[in-house]
């Protein structure tokens, strides 16, 4: 580090940004545009995926396209083609048996030649792996994230072996990195300084990292606003979005306004753009280069990303029941 609490970037930059873009209500139609200007202005960002179609029918994400539409395959496939990371966000937009999930796996290997690195868990799934109220250690704080999300730690089942959704171990053997706590903060290291990290707790996924939430338009517009781009810039900081880019980013083939104008200030800062992998495996390195026991989270921290992760979930709640604007 050039001084505490800044990193030498590679290639000299003073910052880095990139995107994990959950793939709800995704369809070509509804994201190629924004892909299209992510691609123009030099930024590679990281898509999830569904791999299969869920035949029984989704309450919530029935317009989602999943890689059984050969247009939104050859999409994904094109996107991989160009630089963009392709991951998991589940088999499907609905719960998986363990079977579904194997054949899901498969499926992402056959087409992209890999298999998922990030595992992204999908809120409507059973089978995920630590999740809702199981994503945190503190009693109190498992009992209040609960209540908000109306889902106990028992609810998610893919990291119990003797469940019908354990998919635990082919989690442990193909996947190096999972997404857990988030923040309202653009600069996630800020947050999450030692990320990624390991969790003895949670010894499925080799390593966690942390984002920053931006759920739809308006929450993204919010957090990449000049004003904390320039923030960003000026801590040396990193930011890892998590948002979904199908959410009323495009509007009839056009992006968002604001968003583009955002994006277009952003891309001419002095900052590294890579796909979530690429920065992840740059901060792992160093971590690795660290003594063993500093690849896991100091106690502190740790505490500390617990109630602020709380703090922030109730905040994001209370803003979305009372603001009407869509970011238009």
């Amino acid at each position: 580090m050039t001084k505490p609490g800044r990193f030498e970037f590679p290639h000299g930059k003073n910052f880095a940004f990139t995107i994990v873009d959950d793939t709800d209500v995704a369809t070509v139609a509804n994201v190629k545009p924004l892909y299209e200007l992510l691609y123009q202005l030099g930024f590679r960002t990281t898509k999830t995926v569904w791999p299969v179609a869920c035949p029984e029918g989704s309450p919530n994400f029935s317009s989602s396209q999943t890689l059984d539409d050969a247009e939104y395959r050859a999409f994904a496939v094109d996107l991989q083609r160009r630089g963009f990371e392709i991951t998991w966000h589940g088999a499907t937009m609905e719960t998986s048996p363990r079977s579904r999930t194997i054949g899901a796996l498969q499926r992402f290997h056959d087409i992209f030649g890999v298999y998922p690195r990030i595992h992204v868990n999908h809120a409507f799934n059973r089978e995920n792996v630590y999740w809702g109220a199981g994503r945190l250690d503190s009693p109190i704080l498992r009992a209040a994230v609960g209540r908000f999300t109306g889902t106990p730690a028992e609810y998610y089942s893919g990291h119990v072996e003797h469940s019908p959704l354990w998919w635990g171990d082919l989690c442990a053997k193909h996947v190096v990195y999972g997404r857990n706590l988030t923040t309202n903060d653009i600069n996630t290291a800020g947050f999450n300084p030692s990320m990624p990290y390991r969790d003895p707790e949670r010894p499925l996924i080799p390593w966690w990292f942390s984002a920053s939430d931006a759920e739809g338009v308006k929450e993204f517009n919010d957090l990449i606003h000049p004003r904390r781009q320039e923030r960003l810039q000026r801590d040396g900081g990193i930011c890892i979005v998590a948002t979904h880019l199908g959410k009323d980013f495009v509007r009839e083939a056009v992006v968002n306004p604001v968003t583009r104008a955002h994006l277009e200030e952003l891309s001419q800062r002095p900052g590294w753009f890579p796909t979530a992998g690429e920065l992840l495996d740059w901060l792992r390195a160093r971590r690795e280069a660290l003594p063993e026991n500093a690849a896991f989270l100091p106690a502190r921290e740790w505490r500390r990303m617990q109630w602020r992760f709380v703090i922030d979930l109730a905040s994001r709640k209370f803003r979305r029941r009372n603001d009407v604007h869509t970011g238009w």
